[in-house]
């Protein structure tokens, strides 16, 4: 599978054997990742790292992006691999690299996404002792990640081959298996970093090939998802249903809420927002006066609620809370569960039109009908409205990725119910960190899958917080994605919460910048467009490769009009 002076192709197998040591390692863990199933990687470019970075590029079965920056491609790499739902290489050079990794390492780590991260390091003679670019990496990412292994130096001794592709298999399987999440190889390398000039090179005792056919070393069927039996929930009219965010399959719950009547309250990324999900919830459950006359007997949960305080303070009225999971954990943060079952069935006979059904019907209809009432009222594009219109004109078959803060908290109090697009955000760990690269990378999978286009909306200080992510070499794959940019001026979540009324709250908090979009797009050379009215939205999407759509708002009229929305609501339903 390699081309080289070193080691020949032959029906896909390593054949010869005289190869240095590093380039052994590297070609060698590489392909049998390939058998594995590796089909992106992303390298950040170094000289530790050459031997993983040369092989991966010579592969012809794996994908390579490059970026100069260690956490953008840590982010991006975390993209492609939530959206394919499949594991993604990560490779950097050793010292302050690798630290960089840490921000993506954690989201992916709570996110359940697989990543295979590659550091390279200096070999165990120099550390210690002061040698350039050297730094403990040693369980670098802590608990953060499934598993840690201390590769250790390539030696042409026997037994080399079988150890470095049966650790493939594991790495895969610990990143891929029954709980995903991020693996960490930590790989010292040894000079020479480039495979030989000539013919000859250190002779290896055994040969390096892989097993026939292509097969991987460890055939492993523990990934294969097991099939759970439902517990059959009991007879309750009051029952309500909670989808959080998560990468689950969304039509058991809204089978089981056409069952029974239950309201349905789905956030934006566990894409379960569809036809008979409450899509205004989050208004209804701040409305004291609608939560006292709808308490609930039972809430069944999926995912990772979180997203709302409204949700997390309904959740501690139920006397019952069954949390649906996997047998590897699960979310419960206001620690309220009092049952965990891997699948629920609906209680027998179950009535989907019931006086409670009823009522949170008609309260949906007209607190549906009160924000978009209000939402309409200017054409002027408020952050609310762009959030609503936004999902509204996704294409059936395309992508969009929220930024944290308030972009994904206005597509939850704003986005109506819709089918056949996807929305994919940072919420794991909901930092502000990565957000243009992990959509970079989420187009880009979502594409190669067949995917249709790709759209992000974030917030200013989201895109300046990751302006080396828009930094792409000519050379390098692009997705089609339209980057939404609400420009307030500084962090408008802020405005909403405590901090507002501080007289210190705009330098601190607000932390204003000054720095126009078009100024970005100019240094990163990309298409720029200012919207301001709501009817130009459709147009504004348009166009190919990536584009900035820049909206400017004002923080204090947006929490302005969050409040009105909210008193809207009240109103109508109490």
């Amino acid at each position: 599978m390699f081309a080289g002076p070193a080691i020949a192709i032959a029906s896909g197998l390593v054949k010869e054997v005289a190869v240095n040591p590093s380039t052994a390692l590297a070609r060698v863990l590489v392909d049998e990742l390939a058998r594995c199933g590796l089909a992106e990687a992303v390298v950040a470019p170094g000289s530790r790292s050459t031997p993983l970075a040369l092989a991966l590029v010579a592969h012809p079965d794996i994908r390579v992006h490059v970026r100069i920056d260690e956490r953008s491609a840590a982010f991006l790499a975390l993209g492609l691999a939530r959206v394919s739902r499949r594991a993604v290489a990560l490779v950097c050079t050793s010292g302050t690299a690798a630290a960089n990794f840490h921000p993506a390492v954690l989201e992916a780590d709570q996110s359940g996404v697989p990543l295979l991260v590659l550091t390279a390091d200096r070999p165990p003679e120099l550390r210690g002792t002061g040698a350039n670019q050297t730094v403990d990496q040693v369980a670098l990412y802590g608990t953060a990640v499934r598993s840690f292994t201390e590769v250790g130096v390539a030696d042409p001794v026997p037994g080399m081959r079988a150890y470095w592709r049966s650790l493939a298999c594991r790495a895969w399987e610990s990143a891929a298996g029954r709980r995903p999440g991020p693996v960490h190889l930590n790989l010292a390398f040894r000079d020479p970093l480039v495979p030989d000039a000539e013919e000859g090179g250190t002779r290896w005792p055994e040969p390096l090939e892989g097993r026939p056919d292509g097969r991987p070393w460890i055939a492993s069927a523990s990934s294969v998802p097991c099939e759970a039996v439902p517990v059959e929930l009991p007879q309750v009219e009051r029952g309500v249903i909670v989808c959080g965010d998560g990468d689950y399959d969304p039509i058991p719950f809204l089978a089981l809420a056409a069952a029974t009547g239950w309201p349905l309250f789905a956030e934006p990324t566990s894409n379960a927002r569809r036809t008979g999900a409450v899509s205004t919830y989050r208004q209804l459950l701040a409305a004291p006066g609608f939560v006292a006359g709808h308490e609930p007997e039972l809430v069944v949960s999926v995912g990772r609620p979180g997203l709302s305080r409204q949700v997390l303070g309904y959740l501690r009225r139920a006397p019952r809370h069954v949390v649906v999971a996997g047998p590897n954990g699960f979310a419960d943060p206001v620690r309220t569960a009092t049952d965990v079952v891997e699948a629920v069935a609906p209680p027998p006979g179950a009535d989907p039109d019931t006086s409670w059904a009823r009522s949170w019907r008609r309260a949906e209809e007209a607190a549906r009908s009160a924000v978009d009432a209000l939402l309409d009222a200017e054409e002027t594009l408020s952050e609310p409205r762009l959030a609503r219109d936004l999902a509204a004109h996704l294409p059936n078959g395309s992508l969009l990725f929220a930024g944290s803060s308030m972009p994904i908290r206005d597509l939850d109090a704003t986005m109506s119910p819709r089918c056949a697009a996807r929305i994919v955000g940072n919420r794991g760990v909901s930092g502000i960190d990565g957000t243009v690269s992990t959509a970079l990378g989420a187009a880009l999978a979502h594409q190669r899958d067949g995917g249709g286009g790709g759209y992000a909306l974030l917030g200013d200080l989201a895109l300046l917080h990751d302006q080396n992510g828009l930094v792409i070499g000519p050379q390098e794959p692009r997705p089609d994605l339209a980057i939404v940019v609400v420009n307030n001026d500084g962090g408008g979540i802020f405005s909403g919460l405590e901090q507002a009324g501080h007289p210190d709250f705009e330098r601190v908090f607000g932390t204003p910048h000054g720095v126009s979009m078009e100024h970005v797009a100019m240094v990163a050379d990309l298409a720029y467009t200012r919207l301001e009215w709501a009817t130009d939205l459709p147009k504004a999407l348009l166009g190919e490769g990536v584009r900035i759509i820049e909206v400017c708002t004002d923080r204090a009229d947006s929490a302005a009009l969050r409040r009105r929305l909210q008193e809207e609501v009240t109103a109508v339903v109490e």
